[in-house]
């Protein structure tokens, strides 16, 4: 079920960079793209830039706030 659940999530957040939903392999290959003199490239799309950043920062937050209630 969580392997789907990030399957899920690559698949309707790919951009650019294709499937990257981790800061590491998103931020590097978004600067070269911004960079690079290719003829055609499309956008960077900087306004996404944000979610692999924040969203684990959020999600270790609410894991850590359950277990503290579950446990």
């Amino acid at each position: 079920i969580v392997s789907l659940l990030v399957v899920g999530v690559g698949l309707s957040l790919g951009g650019p960079t294709g499937y990257a939903i981790n800061p590491a392999r998103d931020l590097g290959p978004r600067i070269v793209h911004t960079f690079l003199p290719i003829p055609h490239k499309g956008t960077s799309d900087w306004g996404y830039a944000w979610v692999p950043v924040v969203g684990p920062l959020i999600g270790g937050a609410l894991a850590g706030l359950v277990y503290n209630a579950a446990f």
